[in-house]
């Protein structure tokens, strides 16, 4: 459960980035802001409609090349908006959202005379399993049921909530998603929604969702039936909606794959993938250990000295149109395993057998690269940038109380190996201000899991040491539907990180 809700809270913050580089191109991203959210050799091929892993080391299953990512994870399920099409034009379930002003305030009966005519049309199937399962239209609960009368097998309602709340983000991403797993579930080939015309955008993405499941991994995965999910009463252009999640899906995807397919190559290879797909605004550089070494980037080196599995250092650069390019980057931690080095993860929930999510923060910007890729945000230029290693232990391994010096000459004293991922981060930090020039940095890490202790599994910890970088930030995640909470970054912390003998520690 721990981990589906990683892959689940790595993918939210995906588009939360996504919609903060293309906000940069309204002008609001001047100040230099670095927030740290909850988190050169060609070594694979293009298989199975995806991109191949590394083989440095055997794969799991012999002579099996797993894919980080599949290219086609919509699996062909198509999204479209169909304003001149009703509720009863033939598809095989049709599910509405439900507001709570729908229903008669005290007896819950249906008020709304278009849900009226819909439920008679259905022989009174609708108003019949909302009272059976108390359905109250309240966001996120939702009834499902066969019909007993007209052209739909299938239909279900989704609670919408009330107000404003019936049109954010998250609620409507959230029937689009329900309404098309259910149809999934219950073998459906075509979904009719009805409701989405507050957000399509949000809906459509959400459907995409719902209706993808990842059975790379299954010997014997199950086909999928639904085909085509159409938003009902709606004209609107849904085609953002698809790109968002595809950038979604894509950081699902590589969180939820184990540390022996989703290696530093592979994350290369995908961010290579990324650049292909929209080489008319997109270019990658992919700098090996030599290149870091030239550019002094000791504390990231540092980290993945005990590795068999070479560093790579990505860079995904955008250029939107325009002249006057606001200049952005989105920093990810790469971590594709970490077992804590020589301060071992070990005993009763160190949680080392998660430890491939530790590249949540990486998986999270190449979402957000593959969304910006797809929409193309005007005025902006962002860069994306992952120092992505493994730490491990071995003859070569970093060990406690060594010194490592990050490519701005600063020291650091490794009071714990384990505290590796601001080290990594510290060289792309430094890469993104000096060798980017970003105006504004925002860097997404799976750090510590202190921060899911604070605020749980569904909010992200948002730090800035400016309150307008941080204002920035929760506007672009409020416009995603995604929850973050600002924490506390005062100057009196620094002291803690003070060292005898180096620049600073590693740890406080």
């Amino acid at each position: 459960a721990r981990a589906s809700s990683m892959r689940t809270a790595c993918a939210r913050v995906t588009t939360t980035i996504a919609r903060a580089c293309a906000r940069s191109a309204s002008g609001s991203a001047h100040a230099c802001a670095r927030e740290g959210a909850r988190e050169g050799a060609r070594v694979g091929l293009v298989v199975r409609r995806g991109v191949s892993a590394s083989t440095t080391r055997a794969m799991a299953v012999s002579g099996k090349g797993y894919a980080p990512v599949r290219e086609d994870a919509m699996g062909g399920v198509d999204v479209v908006a169909r304003g001149d099409v009703s509720a009863g034009a033939g598809f095989d379930m049709v599910v509405w959202g439900v507001r709570e002003e729908d229903l008669d305030a005290e007896s819950g009966a249906i008020a709304s005379e278009a849900l009226k005519a819909f439920d008679a049309s259905t022989g009174g199937v609708v108003s019949a399993m909302m009272a059976e399962s108390e359905f109250k239209a309240k966001a996120g609960s939702s009834a499902f049921s066969r019909a007993r009368g007209g052209s739909a097998t299938h239909v279900g309602v989704v609670g919408l909530g009330k107000g404003d709340d019936a049109a954010k983000t998250s609620t409507l991403a959230q029937l689009g998603s329900v309404a098309a797993a259910q149809a999934q579930k219950a073998k459906c080939k075509t979904l009719g929604i009805k409701g989405a015309d507050a957000n399509p955008n949000a809906c459509a993405a959400g459907a995409y969702l719902g209706a993808t499941e990842d059975q790379r991994f299954k010997s014997k995965p199950q086909a999928k039936t639904l085909a085509s999910v159409s938003l009902l009463d709606v004209t609107a252009d849904v085609s953002a909606g698809k790109a968002r999640a595809q950038g979604v899906q894509m950081t699902k995807e590589l969180v939820a794959a184990p540390p022996n397919v989703v290696t530093p190559s592979a994350m290369a290879e995908v961010a290579k993938m990324i650049a292909a797909q929209h080489s008319d605004c997109m270019t990658v550089e992919i700098l090996e250990k030599a290149d870091c070494e030239k550019l002094g980037m000791g504390s990231f080196l540092g980290v993945s000295e005990a590795s068999d599995e070479p560093p790579k250092f990505i860079h995904l650069t955008y250029k939107g149109k325009g002249s006057d390019l606001k200049k952005v980057a989105v920093v990810g931690k790469g971590l594709t395993f970490d077992s804590g080095g020589y301060n071992l993860k070990a005993g009763a929930g160190s949680m080392i057998e998660m430890m491939k999510f530790d590249m949540g923060g990486a998986g999270a910007t190449l979402g957000a690269a593959k969304i910006i890729g797809a929409t193309k945000p005007e005025g902006v230029e962002a860069h994306f940038i992952i120092a992505s290693c493994e730490n491990m232990i071995g003859s070569r391994g970093l060990r406690p109380g060594d010194i490592l010096t990050a490519s701005n000459g600063k020291t650091i004293e490794v009071n714990n190996t384990d505290a590796e991922g601001r080290l990594t981060l510290a060289d792309a930090l430094v890469f993104a201000d000096k060798n980017c020039g970003a105006t504004a940095i925002v860097d997404v890490a799976t750090l510590t899991g202190a921060i899911i202790v604070a605020l749980g599994d569904g909010i992200a910890g948002l730090f800035s040491p400016t309150d307008a970088g941080a204002k920035r930030m929760e506007d672009a995640a409020k416009d995603a539907g995604e929850e973050t909470w600002r924490m506390p970054m005062p100057d009196s912390m620094w002291s803690i990180m003070k060292s005898d003998i180096a620049d600073m520690k590693n740890t406080g």
